[in-house]
């Protein structure tokens, strides 16, 4: 059976743990393994087997002593470098962080390593999360496992490319303005970014406050399902952190739709298709290959409604004033004082600042630095960033406008499939192909992709599906219900299923 471990995803695990088919050690030893030989993705930017070995062990102790604790006890998994870690150097992909290791667990690791998580490492992303094609790492690029030319996207590339290659059957990843959903789209994986809220932002190294939220990327909706059951639920150290109950989304997954039967689990769900989503601009592979998953909810007894988000083009300018601003907030305390790089030769502490923020920062942060500190300058704060706020506000009421008629939005997570590495030098381009992730994000709402099988160049494509706030368990409902009725999810490249 060991051949095929890194077929099995997180639901599939448990099960084949629970009933001692498999160890936890077994199952680790089979990853690490994998792990060497796909060096070449890019996707880990650090491990540590002697570490996830001795956790694997513990968990087939607990095991062994009928003292498991759920569903991911002993499962492996890995997280993007944006979450501090006690076992691992946390440096979000940056020069400025290089070797820096934190005295605590972000709570969304803590969370995981609680529910008995074997943890292989630390996974590559865009620095400081602020990209969407991986390449703005400061160490390597990721490598998307459909074709290693190509972008896993980003910023969560490593996370995406890590399930995708079947090293590991789940990771974390963050989304800000779609660095969840994105990479899922791109690789052909299933990622959710859950309600603004839903996860703790503690030990999550900041980009865009009002913005990041943790989310879990993996093979299917159940497995995220079981992912983000144990990374939910308030956090005291989070001021943002919501006093929310937690459902059991595993459990809602089965759990029936009013009128609903067997064969049409989705009677009764309308989705609403925003006009704006399926314009000029967006390839026609996706294009076709959303129509096709579209039509599958159909079979499955869904109604698709036309909506409207007239502001949808508005979500870019929007975005890239209040995401830089937040960064060049946050991104003030690396000064070369405290913590992270410092210039090893300077003539004062002015200069000392400069060169230490010059080398340490790559060109994008640098970039996205610039122009927040631009706006949030005197005489530019109400003509940009006050006026953004007032159109983030119209974003979300057009959303609630859109919900009166639907109970959930879908469309492509983006315009196109994964492009080459280095082919996109002009940055404003880069930041159009966030079109349809980022009105959520400002919105603050839950959003997923799905696996929607193939666009041009044979390259994987995901459904986008948008939910109420809170409505966790309504996306993972519909998702599971279209996985349960196709195996695009269960595509893998080629060579990684080997």
């Amino acid at each position: 059976m060991s051949e095929a471990l890194h077929c099995l995803g997180v639901a599939e695990l448990a099960v084949a743990l629970a009933a001692k088919t498999v160890s936890s050690e077994e199952v680790t030893r089979h990853l690490l393994a994998r792990l060497a030989a796909h060096e070449h993705l890019g996707a880990f930017l650090c491990s540590d087997a002697e570490l996830a070995l001795a956790q694997a062990r513990a968990s087939d102790a607990r095991r062994a002593n009928d003292g498991a604790r759920g569903a991911l006890d002993g499962v492996p998994i890995a997280h993007k470098d944006i979450y501090v870690t006690t076992d691992f150097p946390s440096t979000a992909a940056s020069k400025m962080l290089a070797g820096y290791r934190s005295p605590f667990d972000a709570t969304v690791v803590a969370k995981l390593k609680n529910a008995g998580t074997v943890t292989l490492g630390k996974l590559n992303c865009d620095e400081f999360a602020m990209g969407g094609s991986n390449e703005n790492s400061s160490v390597k690029p990721a490598r998307n496992p459909w074709d290693p030319t190509r972008i896993p996207g980003g910023s969560s590339g490593g996370s995406a490319a890590a399930v995708a290659a079947r090293l590991v059957p789940a990771a974390t990843g963050t989304d800000t303005g779609g660095s969840v959903r994105q990479p899922a789209s791109l690789t052909g994986v299933t990622g959710i970014k859950p309600t603004y809220g839903r996860c703790s932002r503690y030990g999550m190294i900041a980009f865009a406050s009002s913005l990041d939220q943790a989310g879990p990327l993996a093979r299917s909706a159940e497995d995220c399902a079981l992912l983000l059951g144990a990374m939910s639920g308030y956090d005291e150290r989070d001021s943002t952190s919501a006093q929310q109950p937690v459902p059991d989304f595993a459990a809602a997954l089965r759990m029936p739709r009013e009128g609903a039967t067997g064969a049409k689990p989705l009677r009764g769900l309308r989705i609403g298709l925003p006009r704006e989503f399926f314009g000029a601009g967006v390839a026609a592979g996706v294009t076709k290959a959303v129509r096709a998953a579209l039509v599958q909810a159909e079979r499955l007894g869904a109604t698709l409604v036309d909506v409207s988000l007239p502001r949808t083009e508005l979500s870019i300018p929007v975005y890239y004033i209040i995401a830089p601003a937040e960064a060049s907030s946050n991104l003030s305390r690396f000064d070369g004082v405290r913590y992270g790089h410092r210039a090893a030769e300077y003539t004062d502490l002015l200069d000392m600042y400069r060169k230490s923020r010059s080398e340490g920062f790559g060109a994008e942060v640098k970039r996205r630095i610039m122009i927040g500190t631009y706006v949030l300058s005197h005489g530019y704060y109400d003509a940009y960033y006050l006026q953004a706020q007032k159109l983030r506000r119209m974003i979300a009421d057009d959303f609630q406008a859109a919900f009166a008629h639907c109970d959930l939005i879908a469309g492509p997570v983006a315009p196109t499939v994964a492009r080459t590495i280095g082919s996109q030098t002009d940055p404003l381009a880069e930041y159009l192909a966030d079109i349809f992730t980022l009105p959520a994000s400002l919105a603050g709402l839950p959003g997923m992709s799905v696996p929607a099988g193939f666009g041009e160049h044979g390259l994987p494509v995901g459904l986008q599906l948008i939910g109420n706030y809170w409505q966790e368990a309504a996306l993972l409902h519909a998702a599971h219900a279209l996985q349960q009725a196709t195996d695009w999810h269960r595509c893998a490249p080629p060579e990684c299923l080997a």
